[in-house]
């Protein structure tokens, strides 16, 4: 879809697992985009389902790689990244849709901000029009990432600001950037490698923008299903995992207490929606497997101030409890120097 342009400015890649014709409509959303400057990867990990056939169906142009398995979401897309032809990289669920206007958004955001690595898009709840699914990723001190203002009334949702990290859910990160960090960490398999990879950004001293105007209606874990055994596991599983392998020591040891409060608290939701037995394995898991983080850890943890970090996360129990966002205003075609520093 380049449209007669002689090199490829975006590279979108979806990771498709047995996602029906939600990824039809994905690509009937990207086929109307007014920017055109892209190509469309789509990596599929071993579907059982029609949904290839369904894409075939549609009048879309994309590169299709067969994973042969189910690699996850980390690796598959960690795949497709190596064959993209993009500067910047567009990691795109097949249950986000895309408004026409999402890469003219993109690509003017990125105009007004050059030095950031990474941006965000706007999700909107498909199923609640008038609800934000969510609108960059924050890190609370309770150990718990989570999709900053989700459920919130889709007015409420912030102007350009810095942020956490990028949903990757509908993400965009700078191909470079994205190889000199490692990709995704194809350990956590789903669930929470995008904010492991903000963390890595914001430690290495990059920025991560939240685009308002850059905008997708999204289903979220529409595949997957929200509250399956299998997001409980890998959700809960990861966060612990992400938050031991990049914080650093003096503020990992500081928040071992509203850490053990958040286990508590989540064990408690568990036990009442009947996700128990998911979420005690996840636990488990998740503490008896740090041991194979500890070299991350050394690399990344020391990388900032635990001053620094303290300052990016949120703190407010309250705020949590309402999901709300942590922003940090920006000024047009500048991430401060303050930003990058220790």
């Amino acid at each position: 879809m380049n449209d007669g342009h002689a090199s490829t400015l975006i590279s979108i890649i979806i990771v498709n697992y047995n996602a029906g014709d939600r990824l039809g409509r994905c690509l009937d959303h990207l086929a109307a985009q007014v920017f055109r400057n892209f190509e469309i990867i789509i990596v599929d990990n071993d579907s059982s389902d029609n949904s290839i056939a369904l894409a075939k169906e549609r009048n879309v142009e994309f590169t299709l790689i067969d994973a042969g398995r189910n690699l996850g979401f980390a690796a598959a897309n960690n795949l497709a990244a190596k064959s993209a032809r993009g500067r910047w990289l567009a990691f795109l669920n097949p249950d986000a849709y895309a408004e026409a206007g999402w890469l003219s958004a993109f690509v003017a955001g990125q105009r007004r901000f050059p030095a950031a690595e990474a941006f965000g898009s706007t999700q909107i709840d498909d199923t609640a029009p008038d609800r934000l699914d969510g609108a960059g990723d924050v890190c609370s001190a309770f150990g718990i990432a989570y999709r900053g203002y989700f459920d919130w009334h889709r007015d409420k949702r912030p102007a350009d600001s810095a942020v956490f990290a990028a949903c990757a859910a509908a993400a965009f990160y700078r191909r470079d950037i994205f190889e000199g960090l490692g990709g995704f960490d194809e350990r956590f398999f789903c669930y929470g490698e995008d904010v492991d990879l903000g963390y890595r950004l914001l430690l290495s001293g990059g920025e991560t923008v939240q685009l308002h105007d850059a905008i997708v209606r999204h289903e979220g874990s529409g595949v997957t299903g929200r509250n399956s055994d299998f997001s409980v596991y890998h959700g809960h599983r990861n966060r612990i995992w992400l938050y031991y392998k990049n914080t650093p020591t003096t503020l990992y040891r500081m928040t071992m207490p509203l850490r053990l409060l958040g286990d508590l608290l989540l064990a408690g939701k568990a036990a009442m929606s009947g996700s128990w037995s998911a979420y005690r394995r996840a636990i488990k898991d998740g503490y008896v497997q740090l041991a194979q983080f500890r070299d991350d850890r050394k690399k990344w943890s020391a990388m900032k101030s635990s001053a620094f970090v303290a300052r990016r996360m949120l703190w407010s129990p309250i705020a949590l409890l309402r999901r709300q966002g942590k922003t940090i205003p920006i000024e047009p075609r500048h991430v401060t120097e303050k930003s990058r520093a220790k």
